[in-house]
Parts: structure tokens; sequence; C-alpha cells
């Protein structure tokens, strides 16, 4: 396999480890489960609950963390990944004479779900055999084969045992990754998997089994698997669950969870179990979501990132009776672009736009100065950022707010004529003569009688509702004099959260409509996994773009490669050569801009002090820190 087909190799991997959660040892007694912590987001839950397979917003994420447990591979506040020995009893590796690498493991005994039914090596292994399988694929689902040794025949149903997966025994399995794939910066991710229950996701009778060839299944008929995998991707009602807490509803018209204390669950790495009984997960409004924690509807408010969020919160602290704590953020802001069609597939539209936001303005207007503007995606926190910040400061260009600078944009790229074909006189939006190819299915193109194609520099722009960044964005950069003199037109659509993501995607399965290229610009943010890895972001392959990589369009095969080479090929533990990379790829993203990067921020959680041992991070959220925190008895 060429280095050119080495995409999404880390991805599966990250997502099994998403549901597992491990912390810095907090020195919690062992007390009582008692008390209540209702958890606000601005983030509405859409109830996916499918393992990321499908959809991964922040706040499904955030349910699914407390209800998925026992993965063998953990990260920890620090970001530091490593086996968890309340789940992996024994490991080893080995690569054999072609390079493959297999990873053994060897789970403990007597871990079980929420239904008492007990975890075996046949829950890890089933993981992976329906992830990888073609019924995933057929309804959907976004996980690339390629790293696991005969995954990719098993996914296409060349084959159906997986030859890369093994079942062992009882308690025992292992997963043998590509030698395409080695080495690789986050190798011990690949050992990364969690248990399915296949009482849940399975048709009854279904049973895993491995004749010395790879693991498969016995008894499945596709079409009734179908089924219980949509139903289990939904399920709300008596849903099995493996992590510290478990799903008791989830009602979809007030989009809020409530989760309760998991009574099988032995504990996270350092056998930690939740001392809070319950847990609610409710959707707040920017508006009113401080008068809900003042009024006690909400205990905790996560992420803060608008300046005047955050110093209502502080006066909150000042006032007593609730905390905060802040750290820097592994993320950015961005508008994020769509280059495959409309005015942004033209890099000169989308530099045009960086020039004609003023970033530092609207960050510090944003954050309140509390963060600051960023030029690539990356955040304040992460270590490949604190060790190139100078480099990155000499080479990158810092789109400084500029009407001149975005009209010669424009105009380089061809955006000089009216709507008529005539020179550009700036009155209304710039035109530009496209071919076919071009102006693809664009609505607002105009064909002139002797059939020239004009595509007009209208841009139609999809922003969440009840989102002050989108409101800030409308005041400084969509409706500004200087973007009309600019001869630029931003349209601004307000939609849900969850159909802004459908758009995004172009998932078809949620509706035939957003399949269709509508919207060329996004606003939302991005925060990294401690896993920094790109190699499937910019990929050219079909195959892979349809099911929902490479989300900006954007195809340029020097930033693929780049995206590939920081994590392949670079052994785990060499930060000199990875560090290198990265800058590389870096500077590439900043030239070609799918996306105008807004801000990065010092994030704040404010929280009711009934609640003790709160310790975040931007790597550790609230979430992740549950099991260790108490609730004090009320008064």
């Amino acid at each position: 396999m060429s280095r050119k087909m080495k995409l999404v190799a880390a991805l599966l991997a990250v997502m099994m480890l998403v549901g597992v959660l491990a912390g810095c040892k907090a020195n919690t007694p062992a007390n009582t489960v008692s008390g209540q912590q209702i958890t606000g987001s601005t983030t509405e839950l859409s109830g996916d609950w499918g393992n990321a397979w499908w959809t991964n917003n922040a706040a499904d994420n955030d349910v699914r963390s407390l209800m998925n447990g026992y993965g063998t591979v953990v990260v920890n506040q620090t970001g530091e990944y490593f086996f968890d020995p309340t789940v992996v009893a024994e490991h080893s590796d080995s690569t054999d004479a072609d390079g493959n690498k297999t990873f053994t493991m060897k789970i403990n005994k007597g871990l079980k779900y929420n239904d008492g039914k007990e975890i075996t090596a046949k829950d890890y292994v089933a993981y992976m055999l329906l992830a990888y399988s073609p019924i995933i694929k057929d309804m959907g689902g976004k996980v690339t084969p390629s790293q696991v040794y005969g995954a990719a025949a098993y996914q296409a149903g060349e084959a159906t045992e997986l030859a890369g997966v093994r079942l062992l025994g009882d308690l025992e399995f292992s997963v043998t990754i590509n030698a395409d794939f080695l080495p690789y910066f986050y190798d011990i991710t690949y050992a990364g998997v969690s248990p399915l229950p296949m009482q849940m996701w399975l048709p009854e009778g279904v049973d895993v089994k491995d004749d010395g060839n790879g693991a498969y299944f016995t008894g499945l008929d596709a079409d009734k698997a179908k089924e219980t995998v949509e139903k289990a991707r939904y399920l709300s009602e008596k849903r099995v669950c493996s992590g510290p807490y478990q799903l008791e509803s989830f009602d979809q018209s007030s989009l809020q969870a409530v989760l309760t204390v998991n009574p099988n669950y032995a504990g996270n790495f350092e056998g930690q179990k939740a001392s809070i009984a319950k847990v609610i997960y409710v959707k707040v409004i920017t508006e009113t979501e401080f008068d809900q924690l003042s009024t006690g509807q909400v205990d905790v408010l996560q992420t803060l990132s608008d300046g005047e969020e955050i110093d209502k919160a502080l006066d909150l602290e000042a006032k007593g009776g609730f905390k905060t704590a802040n750290y820097l953020r592994a993320g950015y802001g961005k508008l994020m672009f769509q280059c495959d069609f409309g005015p942004t597939q033209f890099i000169g539209v989308r530099h045009a736009i960086a020039y004609l936001l003023d970033r530092n303005d609207f960050a510090t207007t944003f954050t309140g100065g509390y963060g600051s503007v960023v030029h690539g995606p990356y955040g304040l926190a992460m270590w490949m950022y604190e060790k190139g910040e100078e480099e990155l400061n000499a080479k990158l260009n810092t789109y400084t707010y500029s009407l001149d600078s975005a009209i010669k944009e424009l105009e380089e790229a061809g955006f000089t004529l009216n709507e008529k074909g005539e020179p550009y006189a700036g009155e209304g939006p710039r035109y530009k003569k496209v071919t076919a190819e071009e102006a693809g299915d664009y609505a607002h193109n105009v064909t002139l009688d002797d059939g020239t194609i004009l595509m007009p520099c209208i841009i139609e722009w999809s922003s969440s509702e009840n989102n002050p960044v989108s409101e800030l964005l409308a005041v400084k950069l969509a409706n500004t004099e200087a973007t009309k003199s600019a001869g630029v037109v931003i349209n601004q659509h307000v939609m849900t959260f969850t159909e802004l993501l459908n758009y995004m995607y172009r998932d078809s399965s949620q509706g035939d409509q957003y399949a269709v290229p509508t919207y060329g610009m996004y606003n939302l943010a991005t925060n990294f996994s401690p896993v920094y890895d790109m190699s499937y972001s910019w990929t050219s392959d079909p195959e892979l773009v349809a099911q929902g990589y490479n989300t900006n369009f954007l195809f340029d095969d020097k930033l693929d490669k780049l995206s590939m080479d920081m994590v392949y090929g670079v052994e785990s533990g060499d930060n000199d050569t990875y560090l290198k990379l990265w800058l590389e790829y870096i500077e590439r993203w900043n030239e070609l801009l799918p996306e105008v990067p807004l801000y990065s921020n010092d994030y704040h959680d404010v929280y009711a002090d009934k609640f003790d041992h709160y310790d975040v991070s931007s790597y550790w959220s609230s979430i992740d820190q549950l099991p260790y925190m108490t609730a004090k008895a009320e008064k």
C-alpha cells in the first residue's frame, strides 16, 4: 500500500477511546452515593449514542463518555495514553516478518455491564466486527478499515472473517495492524478497543467465533442486524452501559438526558467510582444560562469562552456559592469553508474573507481578553504550539485586516466583472467568468446570451441559532461596509446545530436535501484530543469523501501528504520529528486557508461550590472528572 493510501489510520482507534475516562488521582474518599449534578450545555443533544460511527457532536459525546467504559487504552488528565489495569490483566505486542504488529490483550474477569451480563473477550472482538462490517458502512457509518489487517476486505464483503482480529479465549483477543500504518506516532491507540454489548446491538442468536483465520459472526442476518443497530443507536430506555453512569432517560423535546450511577461499574484505571448519584445533562440558552445557574436549575456550565460570560462567572464566584476553574483551550473557533463549489472553491475568496474580518478585534471582543487569535488549526494549550510558537509567528500569514488586500485577492482570483460581464464598477457583488465544471449547480450563477457563465461572490453561510459567535460575525463581517465595498455578499442562514452538521457532512441519511452542496461557509469550533492526527482530513479518495471525511472538500496533495507524514513514519516518542512536520503542515494549511481561525480561549467553567474535587484541563473535562467529584449534603 502506498503512503498516498494511508488515510484515517487512527480514527477508529480514537473513536474506540472516546467513551473511556481516566483521571489523576484526586484522593477522594469512599462516599455514599448521593446528590445530583445538573450540567448545562449550549450544544443540543441529538440522542445519537452510536459510538461516533455516524455523528459526534460535543453534547452527545459527553453523555456517551459517561455511559461507555472499559476501554483497553485510556488517557489521563495530562493527555498520556496507557493500558487500563482495571480492564487489562496482561498485554504484549509483537511484529512479524512482514512488519505487521499484533497487540495481544487479556482482560480481567468479572467486568460487567449495568444489566449484570459479564463482559468477555467476545464483546471487544464484536465491537471491531460490527464497526468494520458492511452493515455499518451500508448504514452511512464512517469507519475506515485500512489500519487493521484484513479489515478492508471484510468491510467490502470479500471475506466473512476479520483476519486481523483474533478471539484467543474467553478473556483474550488480539488486533493486528497493517505494516503500511507503522511506525505511527500514536501507536498505543491501535490497541484501544471498547466492549460492545451484543445483547443490545445484535439480533438474538448471533455469536462470535474464531477457527484460526480470524474472528467472525455466526447466525448474522444483515437485514435484521440493520434493524437492531438502528434501534441501538438511538435507544435510551434500558440502554446497556459499561461506564460510570447508565442512561435513565432522554427527552428529545427538552433535550435533556438523565443518568444514574451504574451499580456494576468496577471503576476507572485507579478503581475510581462515581459518588454523585444522578447527573442531568440539559440544553441551555446563552441568554438565560446564568439565570438558570444562579437559581439552581443548572449546577455546572462548561468551557465558557465568551468574555461577558466569563465576567459573569467571576462575579458569581466573588458573591459566593460558586467557584470557577480556568484552563487554556486545545482547540479554536473558526469559519469553515467548503471548497469544492461556489465562490469558496477559490483560494482568493477565502483569503479575502480573512482580510475582511479584523480577527484581533473579533477575538478581543468575543473572549473579553480571555483568549487570542491563532493562525492555524491549533489551540493555545497544545504542546506543539508552545514549542513552535516562535517559528509560527515568523512564517504564518496573519491576514491582518485590510480592505485593499481583500480586493486584491478577489481581483487576482478573477472576480473583476459585474452581472453583465462588464468590468466591475463598485456596485453589488463581483462576478467571475467560470467554466462549466467550476460553475456546477451553484444557484446564483448567471449565464449570458453567448453562453458565458458568471459566478457572483455571494456566499451562503450556515450558522447555528442562539450563538453569540454568529451574532458577532454578522456585525463584524457579513454586514459591514467593508464587505459590501469589496463586492462580497454573505447571506446568513440560522438553523439548529444538528441541521448545520447535516449540511456540513452532506448526510443524505438524514434527508436528501443535505446531500446537495448548499453552504460555502459555517461557523463552529474544534477541540483536539491528545491524538493530533489529521491524516483523514484531506483525503481525495472518493470513497472516503463519500463516507464523510474531508468535510472541507479541499483536495491538495501536499497538504494531504504532510497530514500523513507527521504521524506515519514517526516513531512514538520522537517529538522533534513530529514537531518539524507539524509546523510544515500548519504553514501549508495557513496558505490554503480552508478555515479562518477566529480565536483560541482561556476556557472557564463555573460550578456550584457544593461540589468538591473539581479538577479540569483542556484534555480533561468536568465530564471526565465526574467519577472523582463529591457533592456536599444540602443544608
